[in-house]
């Protein structure tokens, strides 16, 4: 494992650090976006018996009720509140797409440094590479684009499992919200 990160040359770093972010943005969003933290089945049986409770405001939606017992008199407020609470939830998207763009790329411009060392070493008395500089240029160009697949691979599919649940909670606040007699004039 280390010779794969040893021949990935000074391109490991960036895709270490874009890793950490990643994998933390993951693990940070999965803990943030739990059901319990979002929407509370206590509060949701609240809501639909008529008598909607904020449960203390430690949740999205108890933020969002104790928001609508202050404002009730404006649907449109308590709307506009509701979809500051689905960005919330959204914290962080921004940068797993960064990744997501980034990493491949970094893999790709190690690929093209490992082949310019290649080519760049070539003997002009034999028309051949230096042994040695090929060796390392090649490992340079293999390691790097695997690397920046490896994690750019994971955080796409981790961000489109994490978008698509912050789209279904927007969906059932919107639902919630209706059943606490905001409809749209």
């Amino acid at each position: 494992m280390i010779d794969i990160l040893k021949g990935a040359g000074i391109f490991v770093y960036p895709l270490m650090v874009c890793s950490i972010v990643g994998c933390f943005i993951i693990f940070e969003r999965m803990f943030a976006l739990r059901r319990a933290a979002i929407i509370p089945n206590h509060i949701v049986e609240g809501i639909v018996e008529g008598s909607p409770s904020d449960g203390g405001g430690n949740s999205s939606l108890g933020r969002v009720i104790a928001y609508w017992k202050r404002h009730s008199q404006d649907s449109g407020a308590v709307k506009a509140y509701a979809r500051l609470e689905v960005n919330r939830m959204e914290r962080g998207f921004v940068f797993l797409e960064i990744i997501i763009g980034a990493a491949p790329l970094l893999g790709l411009l190690g690929t093209v440094t490992g082949l310019v060392q290649v080519f760049g070493n070539v003997s002009l008395d034999t028309g051949m590479p230096d042994p040695s500089a090929f060796t390392q240029g090649i490992a340079l160009a293999l390691t790097t684009t695997v690397i920046g697949l490896a994690v750019a691979i994971p955080c796409l599919i981790a961000n489109g499992y994490l978008q698509r649940r912050v789209e279904t909670y927007a969906v059932q606040f919107e639902s919630l919200l209706e059943q606490m007699g905001l409809e749209d004039s």
